[in-house]
């Protein structure tokens, strides 16, 4: 019986040590759970401590940024040059001697237009022994010289194409 009364003497201090070791076991996970994050959260070449993080992040904001601006420069500048660049097109196709069948729908007029209004309108007039080409600068949505109808049809489509 004097073995019972040990091990029944020993039970709260068995308990009491099972329960440490559990606590612990808890401990030593958490711990463990903790260094991980802390390594996540560390980030750069051999950091070790916050503060090496922190002006790691602090550079690549720097880099960003730079990156940023000078993107927006370069995008200022694609604007200006596409705004001088051709951005509507228009062709009109007519036969200039109407009724007499010469020619047919050969001859056309075609305006090549900036989103400025500036541009050219190319015409060519076909007959069966000659072609004529001629070409007319366009300032501001209007010509300086005088157009015909089909090259005031072929600019005013253009001008709607860019407004469309």
């Amino acid at each position: 019986m004097s073995d019972m009364q040990y091990l029944t003497a020993a039970d709260p201090l068995l308990l009491a040590v099972i329960v440490l070791g559990i606590v612990i076991v808890i401990m030593a996970a958490a711990i463990f759970h903790l260094h991980n994050k802390l390594k996540r959260f560390l980030i750069g070449t051999d950091s070790t401590r916050i503060g090496d993080s922190l002006a790691y992040v602090s550079g690549q904001l720097s880099e960003i940024q730079q990156f940023k601006n000078d993107l927006e420069s370069y995008l200022v500048g694609v604007e200006k040059r596409l705004k001088k660049s051709v951005r509507s097109v228009h062709t009109v196709r007519f036969n200039p001697f109407k009724g007499t069948g010469g020619g047919g729908n050969q001859s056309f007029a075609t305006a090549f237009i900036n989103e400025e209004g500036d541009g050219v309108i190319i015409s060519s007039l076909y007959a069966r022994d000659h072609v004529s080409i001629f070409s007319k600068p366009v300032r501001g949505n209007k010509s300086e010289h005088e157009l015909s109808d089909e090259e005031k049809e072929s600019l005013e489509n253009a001008l709607n194409g860019l407004r469309g």
